[in-house]
C-alpha cells in the first residue's frame, strides 16, 4: 500500500504524519511507501518546519524531505490519500476532479477518521499554536497512524 499524507503547505502536519507512519511501519518490518505533499505550493522545496522536526525528534520520529505540491499522478500512484483537515480534503476532491481523476476520490480520507483515542474531526494546524500545538498534533497523528498500521498489518481494508 502506498500512502500520501496531505496538508496545506506540507511543512508541519503532513510531514509529521509521514514520519510517524514510516517509523511505525519500519517497527513492524513493513515496507509500505509513504510520502507527503501540500495542496498549495507556498513552501515547495522547503524542509519540514523546524518546530515540527524538533517535537517529532523528541518522540523518536525523523522528519525528512522537502515540501511539494500534490501532483495529478498522485491520484493514481497512491492507494490511500490522507487529508489532515476538511479544507484540504475538499481541495483534494477538487484537484482530482479537475485533473480527470474523479474515480480516485474514494482514496481520499480524513486521517482523523482512523483515530481511536481522540474524538476530533481535523488535525489542527500548529503553525501559530506554540509548543503545545505541535505536541497536540503529534498526539492526534500517533493515534491515527497507529490504527492505520494496525489495519494494514491485520489485512483490514483501510478504504470505505
Amino acid at each position: 500500500m502506498k500512502i500520501l499524507c496531505v496538508c496545506l503547505g506540507n511543512i508541519c502536519r503532513s510531514p509529521t504524519a509521514e514520519g510517524i507512519l514510516k517509523n511505525l511501519l519500519a517497527e513492524k518490518k513493513m515496507s509500505n511507501f509513504v510520502d507527503s505533499a501540500g495542496t498549495s505550493a507556498w513552501h515547495s522545496g522547503n524542509p519540514p518546519d523546524g518546530r515540527s522536526t524538533e517535537h517529532a525528534k523528541k518522540r523518536g520520529y525523523n522528519l525528512k524531505g522537502a515540501s511539494r505540491q500534490v501532483r495529478e499522478e498522485d491520484f493514481s500512484d497512491f492507494d490511500l490519500i490522507l487529508a489532515m483537515d476538511l479544507a484540504n480534503k475538499r481541495d483534494l476532491y477538487n484537484l482530482a476532479e479537475s485533473t480527470n481523476q474523479a474515480e480516485q476520490i474514494s482514496k481520499i480520507q480524513l486521517i482523523t477518521d482512523f483515530c481511536k483515542v481522540h474524538s476530533i474531526d481535523e488535525v489542527p494546524d500548529p503553525y501559530y499554536k506554540g509548543d503545545e500545538g505541535f505536541e497536540h498534533v503529534l498526539d492526534i497523528l500517533e493515534d491515527a497512524c497507529t490504527e492505520i498500521v494496525h489495519k494494514i498489518e491485520s489485512g483490514v481494508e483501510v478504504l470505505p
